[in-house]
């Protein structure tokens, strides 16, 4: 029988919390540096980047957002000229989403100072460390995917 973790002992608040403070560093980064996005939006910039003309809703996941809530961030980006929708041809329900000029340039200055968010908020941890940290992440998603289909959602 395997042992018992403790509450005191448990990684979900070191994770919630974790993710939490990232969120408002990189906002706090990237203002300080003149460029105005969030974390989610820079992870949209980037799948878009990668592949222009997504579906809205294959991109709901990458936010971790409801598909509500995907639609307000392409709002607000749309608002500040980084994107554009597309209705489908086929079927007016489904958006295309696409990066303009101004989202593709603000994709390329803002992969830099990403990098270095990267780097700052990995100083002092070892590569030993960050892969026992990526297995045992890992190892959640396992757990998880045991009982539910979220990785199938994803």
């Amino acid at each position: 029988m395997q042992n018992r973790i403790e509450e005191t002992e448990s990684i979900i608040p070191w994770v919630g919390r974790t993710a939490k403070f990232m969120d408002y560093y990189i906002v706090d980064y990237m203002k300080k540096k003149g460029v105005d996005i969030s974390k989610s939006q820079f992870i949209l910039l980037k799948k878009l980047h990668d592949k222009d003309g997504q579906k809205q809703n294959t991109l709901a996941y990458i936010t971790d957002r409801s598909k509500t809530a995907l639609s307000r961030l392409i709002q607000t980006m749309e608002k500040k000229e980084l994107v554009y929708r597309v209705p489908s041809e086929k079927d007016l329900r489904i958006n295309h989403i696409f990066l303009t000029d101004k989202g593709r340039k603000t994709w390329e200055r803002s992969l830099p100072f990403f990098l270095e968010i990267v780097n700052d908020l990995q100083e002092g941890i070892s590569r030993e460390d960050l892969k026992t940290v990526q297995k045992a992440m890992k190892q959640i998603q396992i757990n998880i995917n045991k009982t539910t289909n979220i990785n199938q959602q994803l």
